[in-house]
């Protein structure tokens, strides 16, 4: 594993980095608390590097030529698919990333200045992997990082799945910026930052005893993400995007309008898979695992 970027001299060079050493070790302790919980080991773990940094990977179950390759949330990292993998490796191969310059064992080494920049280093990544092409799986941050890479370079993709993706079909409002600003301020209390990501989650419980609830606490008070903030792509943008899609939108999320978000994306993806779960709030990989597996499996079995 490459050095981690650790203290305030990586913000000057625009990069991902933990606040000090303290927040380093804090982090590690959640992370791996939150991994030894999950309820499937993987069977290679490796880091990988891109022109952007090093890239943590973890493949579980079988090697297939088009595995899964799932994206996770802002502030979150490969552990939240925890509740998820056991349905997606069962019927294909799956490889789970932490998204570099986010929380997680990924080290950024150069600034990512827009979106081209995200497009390129998960394309170097996938390019790296042993497999021809994958089926990519977002949520949230991760599912605008999905489409991103099909807007922009999609040879590599055999299909994407997108899970309420955030400033995709639906730009974010003006509540969840100011909240997810005050979540990320060093020194905000416990049950604050709690607070916070629940209201985000909408409504979904943020409790310590959850590892991966802790794990994206300490990702949020601990390291200082430097990424700009995702572009909310044009309707040229989406109209471009020609790879197999599966969305899937919260009907409760409150990241978005979830009835506007859901009639852009059948508006300007005609040809994708549409669906709205309307029980569903931001936090519906927790909520609903079962039915994201066999939604996912069907959608990728058909692609």
């Amino acid at each position: 594993m490459r050095r981690p970027n650790i203290g305030g001299t990586f913000k000057a060079r625009k990069l991902g980095h933990f606040r000090d050493e303290a927040a380093y070790q804090r982090y590690c302790t959640a992370y791996d608390t939150a991994f030894a919980a999950l309820p499937v080991v993987p069977a290679q773990t490796w880091d990988i590097d891109t022109s952007f940094g090093s890239v943590r990977v973890y493949r579980f179950g079988a090697d297939t030529r088009e595995p899964m390759l799932l994206l996770p949330g802002r502030a979150a990292a490969s552990p939240m698919w925890a509740g998820n993998l056991p349905g997606l490796v069962d019927a294909r191969g799956t490889y789970c990333i932490d998204l570099l310059g986010e929380p997680g064992l990924s080290v950024q080494t150069r600034p990512v200045t827009g979106d081209a920049d995200h497009a390129a280093w998960l394309d170097e990544l996938i390019a790296a992997l042993p497999v021809d092409r994958v089926h990519l799986v977002g949520l949230s941050f991760g599912g605008w990082t999905a489409l991103n890479l099909a807007g922009h370079r999609p040879g590599r993709l055999a299909s994407v799945t997108v899970l309420d993706p955030v400033n995709t079909f639906g730009r974010i409002t003006w509540k969840v910026v100011v909240v997810s600003l005050g979540a990320v301020i060093p020194g905000m209390p416990g049950p604050w930052r709690r607070k916070l990501m629940s209201w985000i989650a909408g409504g979904a419980e943020a409790s310590d005893a959850d590892p991966v609830a802790a794990l994206i606490a300490s990702g949020l008070r601990d390291f200082a993400a430097m990424l700009p903030q995702p572009t909310y792509p044009s309707d040229e943008r989406l109209r471009s995007i020609t790879v197999p899609a599966l969305a899937v939108i919260a009907g409760r999320s409150i990241i978005h309008n979830p009835a506007k978000a859901a009639e852009r994306a059948h508006r300007l993806l005609p040809t994708a898979t549409v669906e709205t779960w309307p029980l569903a709030t931001h936090a519906l990989n927790g909520e609903f695992p079962e039915r994201i597996a066999s939604t996912i499996n069907t959608f990728v079995g058909r692609h």
